[in-house]
């Protein structure tokens, strides 16, 4: 039996897309209800969440700073309604103790820091020290009277114990030049002698001019220990006081212009002028020396410094007997020393300037 498909009437049609857009509708408005409740239960959880909130956050502990006191439980310390709180301040763990130095509290200073290597000592100023200067050497009291000042330098080195205490070896040259009266007096005395000479002279050299234009020198040279104690070392000034014991060695020249002779080989022979050594005198001593001296650091960061410093030197020089411009006679002709004031009591100040590291 055959079926025949009919199309529905317009009126079964309209029917059920009517019935389509009610169930729609029906759907719509379902899901707004559900989500309406949805967010009212939302609300209504949250504002019954907000009251223990607040009052947790309220019932927070806050730090106490104060110093505890001793005897005083660690309970005290805090304050909390929170049960938790209270395990967390157990007495078994001491609170943090903001005085205590033990974990940086107090009133503490922090300076540079300091790098200790090989070289240096526990303050950190090296281990050994070195020096070398120069400048002007004045001679004092009797010493004044026959010597001049003239230049001078020294160079020293040693161990340094501490940034306040070194104990350096010095080598020190202190020149000096003659007096005029001490020059005049010495000419009397050879031209005296070459007078009696020229009385009987050798038939083999003849007689001898009397001397002009007589000059010389004379300079100690000594080696000394000499503890040093800087007693103010700031960040550029600084300031130290030096004494030391030594042997000192001290010496004079007189001499005389003189016309030489050269001949080389290549060039052949020609003259010069030069001072010509007449007399020569030494005299060994210990010696003393005392002074004090002011450095500046070149910068914070570096370890030289520019020193200035003045001492006292005594030289205990042994007297020995010779003779003077008011002795010299024909009498005393063979006697060695004529110039006894090498081995006076030597004093002078010396004035120095250089550096130090």
């Amino acid at each position: 039996m055959l079926f025949t498909f009919t199309r529905p009437s317009g009126f079964v049609r309209r029917t059920v897309a009517l019935s389509a857009i009610l169930g729609a509708s029906v759907a719509v408005m379902s899901a707004q209800t559900s989500q309406s409740s949805d967010s009212s239960v939302a609300r209504t959880a949250t504002q019954s969440n907000v009251a223990p909130v607040q009052n947790n956050l309220q019932a927070k502990p806050t730090l106490n700073l104060d110093v505890p006191v001793a005897g005083t439980s660690s309970d005290a310390l805090f304050s909390s309604s929170s049960a938790e709180i209270n395990e967390v301040a157990d007495n078994s763990t001491a609170p943090f103790n903001f005085v205590d130095p033990q974990y940086g509290g107090g009133h503490q200073r922090y300076g540079r820091p300091r790098y200790r290597g090989g070289n240096t000592n526990a303050d950190g100023s090296n281990k050994f020290t070195f020096y070398g200067g120069a400048g002007l050497t004045v001679p004092t009291g009797n010493t004044h009277t026959y010597l001049t000042p003239s230049y001078s330098f020294q160079v020293g080195g040693g161990p340094q114990f501490s940034k306040h205490f070194a104990l350096p070896i010095e080598f020190d040259w202190d020149n000096f030049g003659f007096q005029g009266r001490t020059l005049a007096n010495q000419t009397t005395i050879y031209n005296t002698y070459i007078n009696l000479y020229n009385q009987n002279p050798d038939p083999s050299v003849g007689p001898i001019a009397p001397l002009t234009n007589l000059d010389g020198s004379s300079h100690v040279w000594s080696f000394s220990i000499d503890p040093t104690y800087t007693f103010y070392s700031g960040e550029g000034l600084g300031a130290y006081a030096v004494a030391g014991v030594g042997f000192y060695h001290k010496t004079a020249d007189f001499t005389i212009p003189a016309i030489g002779e050269y001949c080389d080989p290549f060039y052949g022979c020609y003259a010069y002028s030069a001072n010509q050594t007449i007399d020569h005198y030494t005299s060994n001593a210990p010696g003393f020396n005392a002074g004090l001296g002011v450095t500046y650091k070149f910068s914070r960061f570096s370890n030289e410094r520019f020193y200035g410093e003045v001492r006292y030197v005594f030289v205990d020089n042994s007297q020995r007997a010779g003779v003077t411009v008011n002795t010299v006679s024909a009498a005393n002709v063979d006697v060695a020393n004529d110039y006894p004031a090498n081995s006076n009591h030597t004093s002078y100040f010396p004035i120095k300037f250089g550096v130090r590291f």
